[in-house]
This record gives C-alpha cells, sequence and structure tokens, in this order.
C-alpha cells in the first residue's frame, strides 16, 4: 500500500478511537444516546453543531459548487450564515429551556409539547417528515464518504458508501450522540487547518493574492462575477438571490441533526459562549471552503473532471503524501460523524414519535437505528444526484417543514394542532410546487416554503378569530 493509504488508515482508525472512547462515560438510557445525557460544554456544542452542520456539504458539496460556479457561490456563505445568526436571537436559548422543561429528547416531540400539551398527530407528521429526509441527508454523506475513498483509492463509489455505513453503526452503537459529537470536534480542526495549509499553498504557487486574483479573473468570463448571469425576475434577480440564501440560513432551526445540539447543553446560561465557538467557527469554515473551491480551478483543468472531487484531489495533488491521508481521513470522518448524528436524529422519530409511548425503550431506539442505516445506504447507491443537490433539497423540506412552526411557538404563538399541522405540511408541499415554476432556481425554495408556513398560520388565526367573533355573536342574540 501508499503511504497516503496507511496514513489514511491510521487517522481514520484514531478518529474510530476517539468516538468509541465514549463508551466509557455511555449509559444505557435514551436520554444518553439521544441528548448525551444534557451535559456538553458549550465548546463541543459549537463545533459539533458546526462540524455537523456542514462536513460532507461543504467540504464535497460547497467546495465543489463553488469551482463550478464561481465567485458568486459566495452568497451561499453570506445569506446562510446571517440567517442562522438571525434565526439564533430568538430560537437557540428557548429550545433548550423548553427541551429540559418537558424532558424532550426529539425534534417533533419539542414542537408537539411547546406548551406543555400533546399534540400526537403533530408528533406523527413531523416525524415522518424528519425520517424521510433525515435518511435522505444522511445518504448524502455516504455519497460524500464515498467518493472520498474514490479518488484515494479509485474505489467504486458503492466502497466507501458501504463502510461509511458501517462506521455509523459503530459511533452510534458505541455513544450515541456522545460519539458523534467527540468525533466532530477532532475532524473539524484536521480540516480547518488542511484548508488553510491547501489555500496558503496554491497562492504562494501562483505568486501571492494579487496575482491569484488577477488568474482568477482569467479562468471564465463568467468565474469571478458577483451574481450569477442566468437569475431571472430582472433587476430584483440578486436581491432574491441572496434573500433565498438568508432564508437557508433560518432553516437550521428546522433541523433536528444540529438543533439536538443545543438542546444537549449542560446549562442554558452557557448559550452565549457555544454561540460564539459556533460562529466564529462557522464563517472560518465557510470562507475557506470558497477559497478552495475558487483557487481550485487554478490548479485542476475543469474538463472531465467531477467538481466535487476538487477538495480529495487538491490534498493529494499539493501535500505530502503523510498529510493527505491526514486530510482525507479528517474528510471521510467528518461526512461519517455527520451521518451519524442524522442517523441517530431519523431514528430517534421512528421510534420514539411514530410508535404509542408504551413502546418507547432504549432497545428499540437501537434497532431504530440499524434499520434508518439501511435505508439510508439504499438511498446512497441508488441515487444519482449529487452531495450538493441531496444536501440543499433536504435542507429545504426540513426547514419549511418545522421552521416556521417553532418561529411561531418562540414568539408566543399557541396554534391548535389542525393548524400546526397545516404549517408543517404546507412548506414542503410548496417546495415541491415551486421546483416547477420557470426560473424558480434564482430563489432558494426554501424561502417560499417557509414563507408558506406564516402564510398559513395567518389565516388559521383570522378563521379562528371569525370563528370567535361568530360566537360572541350568537351568545349575545341568544341573552337577548
Amino acid at each position: 500500500m501508499t503511504t497516503t493509504m496507511w496514513s489514511f488508515l491510521f487517522f481514520l482508525l484514531i478518529f474510530l478511537v476517539i468516538g468509541f472512547s465514549s463508551i466509557l462515560v455511555r449509559r444505557k438510557t435514551n436520554t444518553d444516546y439521544l441528548v448525551a445525557g444534557r451535559n456538553l460544554p458549550p465548546s463541543l456544542v459549537g463545533l459539533s453543531a458546526v462540524a455537523t452542520n456542514n462536513s460532507g456539504y461543504m467540504f464535497i458539496g460547497v467546495i465543489g459548487f463553488t469551482y463550478t460556479t464561481g465567485l458568486s457561490a459566495i452568497w451561499l456563505m453570506v445569506g446562510w450564515i446571517l440567517g442562522d445568526l438571525l434565526a439564533s436571537q430568538f430560537v437557540h436559548r428557548r429550545l433548550r429551556v423548553n427541551a429540559e422543561q418537558h424532558s424532550s429528547l426529539t425534534f417533533p416531540e419539542i414542537l408537539s409539547s411547546w406548551y406543555g400539551q400533546n399534540h400526537v398527530v403533530l408528533r406523527r407528521v413531523a416525524a415522518l417528515i424528519a425520517v424521510v429526509f433525515l435518511g435522505t441527508y444522511a445518504a448524502a454523506q455516504f455519497n460524500a464518504g464515498g467518493k472520498a475513498l474514490h479518488v484515494l483509492f479509485d474505489w467504486d463509489l458503492r466502497t466507501g458508501a458501504i463502510i461509511g455505513a458501517v462506521m455509523v453503526l459503530f459511533y452510534c452503537f458505541s455513544g450515541g450522540l456522545r460519539a458523534s459529537v467527540w468525533t466532530d470536534a477532532a475532524q473539524s480542526v484536521v480540516m480547518i487547518t488542511a484548508m488553510v495549509i491547501m489555500v496558503t499553498v496554491v497562492v504562494a504557487n501562483q505568486g501571492g493574492i494579487g496575482e491569484t486574483w488577477t488568474k482568477l479573473n482569467h479562468v471564465s468570463a463568467t468565474h469571478m462575477n458577483w451574481f450569477p448571469e442566468d437569475l431571472a425576475f430582472g433587476l430584483l434577480g440578486p436581491a432574491l438571490f441572496v434573500m433565498g440564501w438568508l432564508f437557508a440560513g433560518i432553516g437550521v432551526i428546522g433541523q433536528p441533526h444540529i438543533m439536538i445540539r443545543f438542546m444537549a447543553l449542560d446549562n442554558a446560561q452557557h448559550f452565549q459562549r457555544a454561540r460564539l465557538y459556533y460562529y466564529l467557527w462557522f464563517t472560518a469554515f465557510y470562507f475557506l471552503a470558497n477559497a478552495v473551491g475558487l483557487i481550485s480551478r487554478l490548479i485542476i483543468p475543469e474538463a472531465n473532471f467531477d467538481a466535487e472531487l476538487a477538495l480529495p484531489t487538491l490534498a493529494q495533488d499539493l501535500l505530502p503524501p503523510l498529510a493527505a491521508g491526514l486530510v482525507l481521513a479528517g474528510l471521510f470522518a467528518a461526512t461519517i460523524s455527520t451521518a451519524d448524528s442524522l442517523i441517530l436524529s431519523c431514528s430517534a422519530a421512528l421510534a420514539r414519535d411514530l410508535p404509542p409511548e408504551r413502546w418507547h425503550n432504549y432497545v428499540l431506539t437501537r434497532a431504530s437505528t440499524l434499520i434508518v442505516i439501511v435505508l439510508a445506504l439504499t438511498i446512497a447507491l441508488s441515487g444519482n444526484k449529487n452531495v450538493f443537490e441531496l444536501v440543499i433539497d433536504s435542507w429545504a423540506v426540513l426547514g419549511a417543514a418545522s421552521g416556521p412552526l417553532l418561529i411561531v411557538l418562540v414568539l408566543g404563538g399557541r396554534p391548535p394542532q389542525w393548524l400546526a399541522v397545516a404549517m408543517v405540511v404546507t412548506g414542503p408541499a410548496v417546495i415541491y410546487l415551486w421546483s416547477l415554476v420557470p426560473g424558480s432556481g434564482t430563489i432558494y425554495a426554501l424561502m417560499p416554503g417557509m414563507l408558506a408556513g406564516w402564510l398559513v398560520y395567518g389565516i388559521g388565526v383570522l378563521i379562528l378569530r371569525n370563528q370567535e367573533g361568530a360566537s360572541s355573536k350568537g351568545q349575545g342574540t341568544r341573552k337577548q
């Protein structure tokens, strides 16, 4: 075997050991398995939330998207981070407090019991959506891992996906969420260091920042344009394009695998520290991913190249074999630890939110984990979409399903169950319909999906007020 292969296997083993070591503090309870006993320090919450938010999407999807589209991809970063920051001002702390008050272990559970009620139908509808699209999201991570090993060893893409699925099972059964969080923190440090090194090496080889910028402007006529050329809606196109990605950031509040980390924070009073770690790390990650995607066009010709393989290809071309193996092990571990988080949230919905309460137990939760892994692997092996598309589609549906309702609940709204269910199903339906609209690619589908959810809530409130008014009039007439 080559030095790079030995290096990859060695460092991958280290990541596995980090995750497996969580078994030393494991407790065989659903609380420990799903939310790490609600005992995670702010640093791990912040780093892990960033890592699981991005990983395969960032290192494979965003870098590949930037390689293909050029500088205009930066608006994903700007909109995504600002939208995320805006939503966090209202949601994250209250989510943590509410989860502890009602002993909620899953995202659908907290939506259905926010004010102490028990909206069973809402919980099951939200859980069904979570199972389907978290599973698809996990498939994207298996797909990303497969691509990384394809570049490293020239293995069939399916081989990497299968290895990834086995590793996820290993992570989940060893320590649940805690295993994922510990591995997230380790691989995120490795990956951010690797991207800094690669950007520095390329810029130095190209003659410095100024010379690199000049060469980037000569890649193509559109590579360094601030906005895509094919935007619809005329002069409003650029503004709507950015606004769509702002909603993508707001949509983080509908992502169970990310929000569960804030639910697992050791103390709600530590929230500001967790946010500081989160946003500093998030900004650095996204900026470096965009930079790697841009400059990779100077090293790798566009012809006959899968853009989503840019990072592993650069690692092999620019770094010594030992360092390349470390980067590729970190990339593979990143995708797998995120898949682990997705699988855990998905299996939690399958085991705790869909069946009757009398079936809730630790054994069923672990069995559901195995079922979900098999389903996600099947999607990865049979799907024909790339990582970016799988993540973007799943993110939109999950954000539009739960995000509008969560905002309403946080701001004090108390929709009855029928209205909450209508909000949850309307967002995903609008996302599908939006894909059929000409020029819909200008605006990320999550924006119309979330706006539709709030529109349904507004209409529902008007209906309820009219009913109350009619009831009051009827009572007044009978008194007369």
